[in-house]
């Protein structure tokens, strides 16, 4: 369905690859002329950010960090901070993935700190939210989601959402081979736009980027893109692949059409 807000499809890598497969994966998508109709990033893993750097330079393809630290520098001791994602060159940071709230005890106080300090150094963050199987079997996934916003989103001002970007992630489908149907994350798309116009303005809202992630593949990406309120996809597995990857990227342009 055609859209003012260009698709976006963010490949997050998690803890996996080396040196040598992150620079052969990076420069095999920046050399496919399917990421030049939609806008494209990827993260890797901090210790191949500059190496992966190198291998999309002159490319569209942005680059992208997996979390940053909340503080601009000082004893804490094997994180990252933001001016280190800017020498490097970062324009995205993904912050509030279910794997950093869950396993390491994040709570939204923590991403909103991260999302104003990448947002102040000009980086936009993809702020994350979703809930687990058992909120969403309880019929909590609109409370989650709201609570996870209301404290993710805290006061930003009217110009931040012009650059950050949400991700919606069920938890439950997050490396699991779960996919959330197209309706049922339409459903929840258009539950968090609907919160974003009545906590700022439709003008806002409609301008915002939402992301569905979630064991998206080269099969399901092209109708989940193209739902209303779907935007595009943050990738987890699929994306250490280039061809279904590249897949992806494809799906995420027809839906633009």
């Amino acid at each position: 369905m055609p859209s003012n807000r260009i698709k976006f499809v963010a490949g997050n890598w998690k803890m996996n690859l080396n040196c040598t497969s992150a620079q052969s994966l990076a420069r095999e998508i920046a050399a496919n002329n399917a990421v030049s109709q939609v806008e494209v990033a990827i993260c890797p893993a901090f210790v191949h950010l500059g190496t992966v750097a190198d291998a999309i330079r002159g490319s569209t393809v942005k680059l992208g960090a997996q979390n940053v630290y909340c503080e601009q520098d000082g004893a804490f001791t094997g994180e990252i901070s933001v001016s280190m994602l800017s020498d490097l060159r970062c324009q995205y940071v993904i912050v509030g993935h279910s794997e950093r709230r869950l396993i390491l005890g994040e709570d939204s106080r923590m991403v909103n700190a991260k999302a104003k300090i990448a947002l102040a150094a000009g980086i936009s963050p993809i702020i994350c939210v979703g809930e687990t199987l058992e909120q969403r079997e309880k019929g909590d996934t609109s409370d989650i989601i709201r609570q996870q916003m209301d404290g993710s989103l805290a006061g930003l001002e009217d110009a931040a959402f012009e650059r950050l970007v949400i991700a919606y992630e069920p938890v439950w489908a997050i490396g699991t081979g779960r996919t959330a149907s197209p309706q049922q994350a339409q459903d929840v798309h258009a539950d968090l736009r609907n919160w974003l116009t009545k906590r700022y303005n439709a003008g806002l809202s409609s301008r915002v980027r939402v992301l569905y992630g979630g064991s998206v593949k080269p099969d399901n990406a092209r109708e989940l893109m193209s739902q209303p309120d779907i935007d595009g996809a943050l990738v987890g597995g699929a994306s250490l692949k280039a061809d279904g990857f590249l897949q992806i990227i494809a799906g995420a342009a027809e839906a633009s059409k």
